[in-house]
């Protein structure tokens, strides 16, 4: 049996959750209304900024017309792989830093400058190199991720308590074992929060990408709504990467949860 002050707690957890997501919900609800009176009544221009209702037109029209099952699920495997691969890089690069962290000084002015630079910049290098194919977009997209990976991840390795480590130390754990059971089990929040983060990133990397190169995906149906001017076509594919980005988003926080 809850004791009285413990019942009291877990109704003010149900109030807070309940609160929160009503306001979650409350406020898309809001803006989306506010903005589809605003086009009815011709204070914002259509044309320019669209509204929800044309959104659910052009939606319908996608599936119908544009095979937009195909476009989501081709920019989505496209964002899943990059995502997938620029995650394992980045943890391998990590751990051999804080294994090695003469490895770490050599090469951590050279990860801030790759960090830094533009990678639509190397947009035109990276279709000369790859082509103009799908290994370009994810080639672009893991540039993008990784080296916020690498740098997240290794800085969370090397502010491991040093007492927990000397603990292991003299309990004759090897490095192997302190890096397993403390350094990386440890830093496990810290990994599922730049998920979260890689993802926006990966899902970004990969629109670029469709953006220059792609025959298919959103990227493709934004840049090809751009050239004919149909903002409509443009509004309503931004609208499904929200959509889309939100999914992945919630995947890696229940993912977090668990662990």
């Amino acid at each position: 049996m809850y004791s009285v002050e413990h019942k009291k707690y877990l109704k003010e957890l149900k109030k807070e959750k309940f609160i929160i997501n009503f306001f979650k919900i409350f406020i898309i609800v809001f803006l989306l209304t506010l903005w589809e009176v605003l086009a009815h009544y011709n204070i914002i221009n259509t044309f320019l900024m669209s509204s929800p209702s044309k959104i659910i037109t052009t939606t319908i029209d996608l599936f119908k017309n544009y095979n937009l099952v195909s476009h989501i699920i081709v920019t989505s495997y496209e964002t899943i792989l990059s995502f997938t691969i620029s995650t394992i890089i980045g943890i391998v690069i990590a751990s051999i830093f804080w294994a090695n962290q003469t490895i770490a000084k050599i090469f951590d002015p050279y990860l801030t400058v790759l960090n830094s630079l533009p990678k639509v910049s190397l947009g035109p290098l990276i279709i000369i190199w790859m082509g103009a194919n799908t290994s370009s977009i994810i080639l672009m997209a893991i540039l993008i991720e990784v080296f916020t990976t690498i740098i997240s991840l290794y800085n969370a390795f090397i502010k491991t308590d040093y007492y927990k480590i000397m603990l292991f130390k003299s309990l004759n754990a090897t490095k192997f074992k302190i890096f397993t059971k403390l350094v990386f089990r440890g830093n496990l929040p810290t990994l599922t929060n730049t998920l979260k983060i890689n993802i926006s990133l990966s899902l970004i990397g990969v629109i670029m990408g469709e953006l220059l190169v792609s025959k298919k995906g959103l990227g493709y149906l934004i840049n090809f709504g751009s050239q004919t001017f149909n903002l409509n076509l443009v509004i309503t594919s931004i609208f499904i990467l929200g959509i889309i980005s939100y999914v992945f988003y919630m995947i890696i926080d229940r993912l977090n949860k668990k662990i």
